[in-house]
């Protein structure tokens, strides 16, 4: 019987299976911490909802397959996440090789992933929190909250020209 416990211990439900399916992308504020649900080709991803390099929402962003990882592309700045393992990826040169040829490269991981467990028809997630340290951590700090509303505040007073204005 411990075991049982010991196993479901810091599972957080987070909805209805077939709703989740139904939504493919959920939100959900875990332990305080937000989190994206992503339901991709039969499969269930969690990982924290901010970008880590600018804090953008990744809720938005393509998938596309990189290197042969599914990777989630952030909308704010095209940054590449791999949805299971969340590492970032980028496409460069190493300009000792002759001639030189764009391949993927990894950056390690940068984004928090998050186990998802499914039971019954209900679908729970379970933080992950080691490392100590990953960057989207950031965003989900005191100042990474304030930095987003910065941003958020700025997107928002975007010059909209009206008919009057030409």
């Amino acid at each position: 019987m411990e075991e049982k416990e010991q196993s479901t211990e810091g599972l957080q439900f987070v909805g209805k299976k077939d709703e989740l399916i139904a939504a493919k992308r959920s939100l959900r504020t875990i332990e305080g911490r937000d989190v994206l649900i992503i339901h991709h080709q039969g499969v269930f991803y969690a990982l924290d909802c901010y970008c880590y390099h600018a804090g953008g929402m990744l809720q938005n962003g393509d998938i596309e397959e990189i290197n042969g990882n599914l990777c989630i592309i952030c909308p704010k700045h095209k940054y590449k996440i791999s949805l299971a393992e969340g590492e970032g990826w980028y496409r460069g040169r190493n300009p000792t090789e002759k001639p030189p040829v764009f391949r993927w490269y990894s950056k390690g991981v940068k984004q928090r992933t998050h186990t998802v467990t499914e039971k019954n028809g209900e679908v729970f997630v379970k933080l992950c929190l080691q490392p100590a340290w990953i960057d989207s951590d950031y965003y989900q700090g005191e100042k990474g909250k304030i930095e987003r509303a910065k941003a958020g505040a700025a997107d928002d007073d975007t010059l909209v020209m009206d008919e009057d204005d030409v």
